[in-house]
């Protein structure tokens, strides 16, 4: 992994660090050598010339020093993990909802609070605990927007569109409301067990940094990715179910 055997390394290190000691320091060279582990003088001098490219005397002068630090090695494992999908074909639909426009620096902290102004708002429509009383709570209900929460990449590469939605089956759209239109797709719907927000945006991330940057079948097909919720659970309960759909086509294709 490093291309330096456990000796070089070490001995690199002592004369990068007896380097330093001979630009901080009025200690004498045979101290420093001896210091560093070299029993002879004379063999302390060759070795350092050869790393350093100058004498010791000449680094103490204020000659340039060859720089070696320590290793960090991070192990980065990805993977291992079971991730349950499947790959189903659906019809063209439509869905009906609010949206807003995010940055990705920020989606995962913003988007919550976009669910939560519209529950604070619209909840007892949404649970049935309330007959809509205007055009738009009237859409929620016919159309079960919070049934999805639907991500729309644009041509800007630092934001996109996210739609809290339902699935459109018809009557008047409130112009607080926008609809999207999805052609007969394929899909890779993925399923996401635990407590929202934090387990779907963890999902979500497997999804494009493992299993779809990796995957050697399939890719992207379009440009919206469908966050699938179940409201009749308690979305904050270690054993609530969700999904993301990702829209996939086959690479030969």
């Amino acid at each position: 992994m490093t291309n330096c055997s456990i000796g070089e390394y070490i001995r690199n290190r002592r004369l990068y660090l007896a380097a330093l000691d001979l630009k901080k320091s009025d200690d004498k060279v045979i101290d420093i050598a001896a210091r560093y582990c070299y029993e002879k003088p004379d063999s302390f001098t060759r070795a350092f010339t050869r790393f350093h490219g100058n004498s010791p005397t000449q680094v103490r002068n204020g000659a340039e020093i060859r720089c070696f630090l320590p290793f960090k090695i991070v192990i980065n494992i990805q993977g291992g993990e079971q991730i349950d999908y499947k790959i189903t074909q659906k019809e063209p639909f439509t869905i009906i909802g609010f949206e807003r426009e995010f940055s990705f620096e920020s989606a995962y902290d913003e988007i919550p609070k976009f669910w939560k102004e519209v529950f604070d708002k619209y909840s007892e429509v949404i649970y049935s605990t309330k007959e809509p009383g205007n055009v738009v709570e009237k859409a929620i209900l016919a159309n079960q927007v919070a049934e999805y929460g639907v991500s729309v990449i644009s041509d800007d590469p630092n934001y996109f569109t996210y739609i809290i939605a339902g699935r459109y089956i018809g009557g008047e759209i409130p112009k607080e409301m926008i609809t999207l239109d999805f052609s007969d797709t394929m899909w890779a719907i993925f399923e996401c067990h635990g407590p929202c927000p934090n387990s779907i945006q963890d999902l979500d991330k497997k999804i494009f940094d493992e299993w779809l940057s990796n995957n050697t079948y399939y890719e992207l097909s379009g440009n919206a990715v469908i966050e699938c919720y179940f409201k009749n659970e308690d979305i904050k309960s270690p054993n609530y179910r969700s999904q993301i759909w990702v829209p996939i086509k086959n690479i030969d294709e």
